[in-house]
């Protein structure tokens, strides 16, 4: 008699039979590209045809976002000929809901045979010169969060057991955003990007620690949804904005600034 699939192998189970179920919601032509937005983002997306809009409680796994600045629901969005799959929000690892919620929107992207995932993100700045309102494309990280999704929302017949880590961020992706940038007047940071596991801000002590670590904007989010999509086989990028100095600048640190 087989033995009962391991918990690991029930959720990823569950994430590749969801997925699937959103994909076909999506519908048979693959999106050009997925944007997850972070915290605040949810107004960068332009006016555009709106081909689908469901909100997260409707999708199996993900459930309703908790935390304010997330909009909490998935479209597709036309936008010049071309279709974009955009997630107005995230589920956080730090709401205590394990890696579900997390791990399903990279599962729809590869699920719907989308190529190219766009994370964004709100930080706070640790390089001296990141200040608030500063834009950052991350060219690597540093996951201090303690855990990862390769332990319980990934399964080594999805790709390598121990995926590749050299090159997260797609150089590629990196330079269009440079492009995008320049073309518009905005200056665009380039950063490494530490992910803690919060939900506390980190003490002054930490961020010090974290700078010694190469670590240029810090937050708690974006590295397990790059890791595992990178895991995946998707080409990703990331942009974050910095909205705050990091701990021992002097000032509270507070979600309203965020």
């Amino acid at each position: 008699m087989s033995a009962d699939p391991a918990p690991a192998d029930r959720l990823v189970d569950a994430l590749l039979a969801a997925s699937e179920q959103v994909a076909r919601r999506i519908g048979p032509n693959a999106p050009r590209a997925a944007l997850i937005l972070g915290s605040g983002w949810n107004e960068v997306t332009p006016n555009a045809e709106v081909r689908l809009d469901l909100p997260y409680e409707a999708l199996p796994l993900m459930g309703r976002v908790g935390v304010a600045g997330h909009t909490g629901r998935l479209q597709v969005l036309r936008v010049r000929g071309a279709d974009f799959l955009v997630f107005h929000g995230r589920r956080h690892w730090y709401e205590g809901e394990g890696w579900g919620p997390v791990a399903l929107p990279v599962y729809v992207c590869r699920a719907a045979r989308v190529p190219a995932l766009l994370l964004t993100n709100a930080c706070g700045g640790i390089r001296e010169n990141l200040s608030p309102g500063d834009l950052m494309t991350v060219t690597d990280h540093v996951n201090a969060m303690g855990v990862t999704p390769l332990i319980e929302a990934y399964a080594p017949a999805l790709g390598a057991r121990f995926p590749d880590m050299s090159e997260v961020y797609d150089p590629g992706l990196r330079n269009l955003l440079d492009d995008c940038a320049a073309r518009r007047g905005l200056r665009l940071r380039h950063g490494v990007y530490l992910a803690a596991s919060g939900p506390a801000y980190e003490t002054p002590a930490e961020v010090n620690a974290f700078r010694l670590q190469g670590a240029d904007a810090v937050g708690m989010s974006t590295v397990p949804e790059a890791v595992l999509a990178r895991a995946l086989g998707l080409r990703v990028a990331a942009v974050s904005c910095v909205c705050n100095r990091a701990a021992g600048s002097g000032r509270r640190l507070t979600h309203e600034d965020v």
